[in-house]
């Protein structure tokens, strides 16, 4: 019989982890050089407190899909709830865990217990949740400060009067300032993994452009990019898809997905996948019918050159606010040639696009926030490189450019010598996509269709 502990070990699930793997595709060790790296961070004397991420609830009785807090993970390897991790230079790693009744089992399963927490997480010290309030005083007693990650923070520290103390004193800082130092330049595992799950998402997304011409409906395409994802060995999405359709694709960040996509209309899908805890980003938009408009090509040629011409910037010592300001630059000229921009002032640009050049990705979709945009990118950073246009059919334009959002998306590992595009196998080039719609019938396999996208190359 193998010990079950809650998720996935070695033993259990030898088709998910190697030997001396911790989660699937990262070690044991490299996450006790985690720890190591995060002491190496903290000032002396100091003591981090870290808390599982909390299960929500949907109904009094139904749970939503848990999902564990990225700094937690990262840390300790736990993938599970109920648990506090704390991290000192001279304790090491003592992990709290929860404890499982028979009731508990019947219901939800077997838990990472305190023996898993020394055996499998490789804790030096651990303990029952039921006695943090009996060691947890001891091991802040006498510190300079104290750090937890504030997003998860729980009462059942929080509470203790020798944290009380400490925050009243404001010697309490947010971990998050070193976690996302540490998390935002991978390692060779985590870019493995964040590789594969780009490759997911672009295959996932391939096939759900070939399914639009059929099914030209927002939640169908939501439900096929999903179920595409899932069959290839994602956990779980990224986040909700993003799938507008016709003006729908001028809100940024829409998710209803409950329309038809008219004849001639775009559609703008925004998907990312999980695959054990890192996340993949990407955005295409096209037309189902299989032709773009002269309005809507006009426009799409400009997102892009920005976007190819953006991705020439991502190096070593470029930053995303530098390469946002070309984009800027790129976009006002072009709104302005294509007579959608006809001043200076910001208020109508910030309308046609509001949003930033890209952001940080990793184990959360928006990585390691607290890096400035001002930071000088480094190798093994991963960001993504989006520019896009939002035109609302309220908007004083002229009609035929009306009620069209665009975005395209891609994204970029940070190299030695420059940069990788991780979503590159995604078609973007707008002969790619109306070869691709205009010759793909549901009976080809993936062979056909590379030799379709080879033939619109030549």
């Amino acid at each position: 019989m193998v010990a079950d502990i809650g998720q996935p070990t070695h033993a259990s699930h030898p088709q998910l982890l190697k030997e001396g793997e911790m989660t699937p595709g990262i070690t044991t060790e490299e996450y006790i050089s985690r720890r190591n790296r995060l002491l190496d961070l903290l000032p002396e004397n100091s003591l981090a407190i870290i808390a599982a991420a909390p299960v929500k609830m949907m109904t009094d009785v139904v749970p939503y899909t848990f999902r564990q807090d990225a700094d937690y993970l990262y840390i300790t390897g736990c993938q599970q709830p109920g648990g506090v991790a704390v991290l000192g230079h001279d304790c090491g790693l003592c992990m709290f865990m929860p404890e499982a009744d028979s009731h508990d089992v019947i219901w939800q399963g077997q838990i990472a217990g305190v023996d898993a927490a020394l055996e499998i997480f490789c804790a030096k010290k651990a303990y029952p949740m039921r006695e943090l309030h009996k060691y947890l005083p001891d091991l802040i007693y006498g510190r300079s400060k104290l750090f937890h990650n504030r997003q998860t923070a729980i009462p059942t520290y929080m509470k203790l009067e020798y944290f009380q103390k400490f925050a009243k004193n404001g010697k309490v800082g947010d971990l998050s300032t070193f976690t996302h130092e540490l998390r935002w330049i991978k390692s060779p595992a985590e870019l493995k993994l964040m590789k594969e799950s780009a490759s997911i998402a672009c295959q996932a997304l391939l096939q759900t452009m070939f399914h639009s011409k059929t099914y030209p409906y927002e939640g169908m395409l939501s439900a096929k990019v999903e179920y595409e994802c899932r069959m290839r060995g994602a956990q779980r999405m990224a986040f909700n898809p993003v799938v507008g359709g016709g003006p729908n694709a001028s809100v940024i960040h829409y998710s209803r997905n409950d329309q038809k996509i008219k004849d001639g209309e775009l559609v703008l899908m925004d998907v990312g996948c999980e695959l054990h805890g890192y996340a993949s980003d990407l955005t295409r938009t096209w037309p189902p019918c299989g032709r773009f408009s002269s309005a809507q090509e006009e426009l799409y040629d400009l997102i892009l050159e920005t976007n190819k011409e953006c991705l020439k910037l991502c190096k070593p010592g470029a930053t995303i606010s530098q390469i946002h300001n070309y984009s800027v630059e790129m976009l006002r000229k072009g709104f302005k040639e294509i007579g959608i921009l006809k001043d200076e002032g910001n208020s109508l640009y910030n309308l046609l696009n509001p949003t930033s050049i890209g952001h940080n990705l990793g184990m959360d979709v928006h990585d390691s926030s607290m890096i400035s945009y001002s930071q000088p990118l480094k190798p093994g950073a991963v960001i993504t490189i989006e520019p896009g246009v939002y035109i609302s059919s309220f908007l004083d334009v002229p009609e035929r450019y009306r009620g069209i959002g665009i975005r395209i998306e891609d994204e970029v590992l940070i190299t030695d010598t420059g940069h990788e595009v991780l979503t590159g196998s995604m078609p973007k080039e707008v002969k790619h996509i109306e070869s691709l719609l205009n010759n793909f019938h549901p009976g080809m396999g993936m062979e056909s269709h590379n030799n379709i996208r080879a033939a619109s190359n030549r």
